[in-house]
């Protein structure tokens, strides 16, 4: 086939990827759906029996609730919205707020935003491409920070250089979004949603939230060596991409630097600079503090049982969102952003007013999750799932298992984007299942083998929540460009890290490395 021709096909799948896309209805109108046909085939297929093996090696006989009847259905009215939603999980929604208010007073602050330009435009030009997917990468505890300031500024940088600009902003989206799921902080917003959900979906069905040596897990830093791992590879494996295929092609490439474009907008002003020495001082405070909390009055202690309690990792989301609140708040007064407590309360509410999604989603979605939890249904998916695989002999190869969900996932995540939304969908199947199919899929596992496929694949999919914006930003240096083409020129990005971070994810397996703690 000619380059004429493979071109021209590349062009049609991605309007193939488009197209599809486009029709696929809104994560939660698909939650919406799947609460009404689930409660109606409950109807029909009620009174169902099947038996499953629990831990311990016992049968255990299941029986389909027909939601239908008058008891199930005042159940299903009488929990919608505290049990099946407000205190689902143990309250994992306020946990997912409290995150969210502390990121917020750091992004509201300023704080975020002037670290990403502090450090961005004092760089050397070999280390740009590096530091611009670390940054990006980082960015991602406050997702609006890396796609509008990050982008356009590496954009800039590379202007100034001499250079494409798109260079510097495909490092940079590589970073923010194909990176996502990476990072050095434990207990990101990522990995409270992540990790709580998890550890629900297992507890439903029966499933131990434990690491394959039988270590209990912490929702927030079970992936925490995992993902500290991955953020060095996909720093290397980033501007190695960016060098070695992404730079000679752009540099082939036709540009325009438009007459308003000023690299001063993106300086670091005089406030700014006062404000970072006071979230220095903040930062040494309330480390101080955690330290303090972590040696006094949530230090580890034996309980009646003998069992060790360690109430700082307990605790951890709330200390870590404290730690946000500190910083922010010194940056904040220092600059004037801040002058009086209100603007620290207007600042966590405005973080609150971009929780609307989440808060109509998890209503949805958890309400779902609590009819398939209560029928039965959930397990009897869970059941046919798993013995479809067994059938396939695929309980003896784990690895296989591990990759078959990265990949299958991969290809959804082009076509269904959220990372919260798909893990709502996806989680609750498939962490009971590939366990029920082989023990050593533990609910840890299963879930960082999701985010590797679930971040891989973001900057390939027009269905990504800043796929216009980031075209938008690059249209000022080439107005022509088209999402193929931002598709074409993020390919190699999103191969080489989903095959580079599948392989860093079996190897932990294979040697027995915790993913985290």
């Amino acid at each position: 086939m000619s380059s004429d021709n493979n071109k021209l096909a590349t062009k049609g799948s991605i309007r193939l990827i488009e197209k599809i896309g486009k029709k696929i209805p809104d994560p939660i109108v698909i939650f919406i759906w799947f609460l009404a046909l689930s409660f109606i085939l409950t109807i029909f297929i009620g009174g169902l029996e099947f038996q499953t093996v629990s831990g311990s090696g016992e049968q255990v006989t299941h029986t389909i609730k027909n939601m239908g009847e008058a008891e199930h259905t005042r159940w299903l009215f009488d929990n919608a919205l505290l049990k099946n939603w407000l205190a689902f999980g143990n309250g994992v929604l306020a946990v997912i707020l409290v995150v969210m208010l502390g990121v917020g007073v750091a992004e509201q602050s300023g704080l975020l935003t002037a670290i990403i330009k502090k450090l961005g435009t004092h760089l050397k030009e070999s280390y740009l491409a590096p530091a611009l997917v670390f940054l990006g990468i980082m960015s991602s505890i406050a997702t609006d920070a890396g796609y509008l300031v990050l982008i356009p500024l590496a954009g800039l940088l590379y202007a100034g250089l001499g250079k494409n600009p798109l260079i510097g902003m495909a490092a940079a989206f590589a970073g923010v979004s194909a990176g996502f799921s990476a990072n050095l902080i434990p207990a990101t917003p990522v990995d409270v949603i992540i990790g709580v959900n998890a550890q629900i979906f297992a507890e439903a069905q029966g499933v131990p939230f434990e690491s394959r040596d039988g270590r209990a897990l912490t929702p927030a830093t079970m992936h925490y060596y995992f993902i500290f791992a991955s953020t060095f590879l996909l720093v290397v494996l980033g501007a190695w991409v960016t060098k070695r295929f992404v730079a000679p092609r752009l540099e082939q490439m036709s540009y325009q630097l438009p007459e308003e474009i000023d690299l001063s907008d993106f300086a670091v002003s005089e406030k700014e600079q006062k404000g970072l020495k006071a979230a220095f001082w903040g930062l040494v405070i309330a480390i101080a503090i955690v330290v303090g909390l972590a040696l006094g009055p949530l230090a580890p202690y034996v309980d009646e049982s003998g069992r060790t309690i360690t109430p700082y990792l307990n605790n951890v989301i709330l200390l870590i969102s404290m730690v946000f609140i500190i910083v922010g708040v010194a940056f904040g007064y220092a600059t004037g952003k801040f002058r009086h407590l209100i603007d620290v309360v207007q600042a966590m509410v405005a973080q609150m007013n971009t929780m609307g999604y989440i808060l109509v989603l998890t209503f949805f979605s958890y309400n779902f999750l609590g009819l398939l939890s209560y029928s039965g249904l959930g397990t009897y998916i869970t059941y046919l799932g798993a013995t479809f695989l067994e059938n396939m002999g695929l309980q003896q190869f784990p690895i296989l298992l591990i990759v078959g969900f990265i990949f299958t996932t991969a290809l959804i995540n082009i076509f269904v984007g959220g990372l919260t939304s798909k893990w709502m969908l996806l989680g609750p199947i498939f962490v009971p299942m590939l366990y029920q199919v082989n023990s050593q899929m533990t609910p840890d596992l299963v879930a960082a083998a999701y985010r590797v496929a679930d971040s891989s694949t973001n900057i390939i999919t027009p269905m990504m929540a800043y796929a216009g914006v980031i075209l938008a930003f690059m249209r000022k240096y080439k107005p022509d460009l088209t999402f193929g083409d931002v598709i074409i020129m993020m390919m190699p990005y999103s191969i080489a890290f989903l095959l580079v971070w599948t392989t860093l994810l079996v190897a932990f397996f294979l040697f027995g490395i915790p993913l985290g703690f």
